[in-house]
């Protein structure tokens, strides 16, 4: 499955359609419109919808899905659930509180990171990303301490306010400590590919988000090829990511 740039956009019947890192928030209601826009217009031609992470700029716990704001995306897409495209989707750094009361009530199911599919007979492998970019070692091991069941229970414990005010906390920091931060720290690093791209038996294509970096990258190991492709951010502009018998193609909303 070659990167093909006259892959069909309009027939997308027999099409797998990957996003990540649309970081939804009220904050940002074109972004909203645009994706809800997408799901309604795009997404229910495709046989199926991957979010490989970051689908909210945060995530403080399953106790807020009747939230106004995460009503709407909840119900556009149990919308696109009911029309018969199913739904899988990734946590990701932002995101991965997400547990199984909004699984349930946006009629999408959660995917491990990383999840290895058939597409079309061709093996590919789909991550978020993040646990890649090892040269960030501050981000590791924070990355290290909120996945470990332990912590998100004492966190989850906490009243709901509590929670999303730590967030604003944290993610401000982050924010200031990422502008002092070399860029290339926080792409993936190269062995770190490397090596998940063997663990998983050389895939055809590896679909990724969270470097914010969209491109295609051709990786050869051992005598064989992997096709590397990054999907784009939502902050300016969605995208997608379509793939289907003939091939992949990334389209620009």
């Amino acid at each position: 499955m070659m990167h093909n740039p006259h892959a069909s956009s309009s027939n997308l019947s027999n099409t797998h359609l990957f996003i990540s890192d649309l970081h939804l928030c009220a904050s940002r209601p074109h972004i909203t419109a645009a994706f809800i826009e997408f799901l309604r217009q795009t997404a229910v031609k495709a046989k199926a919808l991957y979010i490989l992470g970051d689908l909210f700029e945060y995530w403080a716990g399953d106790d807020d899905i009747n939230d106004t704001f995460h009503q709407v995306i909840i119900n556009a897409f149990s919308t696109l659930a009911e029309s018969g495209v199913p739904i899988y989707l990734m946590h990701g750094n932002r995101d991965f509180l997400i547990a199984e009361n909004f699984c349930q009530a946006a009629k999408a199911t959660l995917i491990q990171d990383p999840t290895l599919i058939d597409l079309h007979g061709k093996k590919v492998l789909l991550s978020h990303g993040d646990d890649l970019c090892i040269d960030d070692v501050a981000y590791q091991q924070f990355r290290s301490q909120v996945r470990d069941k332990q912590w998100q229970a004492h966190f989850l414990s906490q009243p709901l306010q509590s929670r999303k005010n730590q967030i604003e906390t944290i993610r401000a920091r982050s924010a200031q400590e990422k502008s002092h931060k070399p860029m290339e720290i926080m792409d993936v690093n190269a062995d770190a590919v490397n090596t998940l791209v063997k663990k998983y038996h050389y895939p055809d294509l590896f679909i990724h988000g969270h470097t914010h970096r969209p491109n295609r990258h051709v990786i050869e190991l051992d005598g064989k090829i992997t096709i590397r492709l990054v999907l784009g951010d939502w902050y300016a502009q969605g995208s997608y990511l379509a793939c289907n018998e003939s091939g992949c193609k990334s389209i620009s909303l």
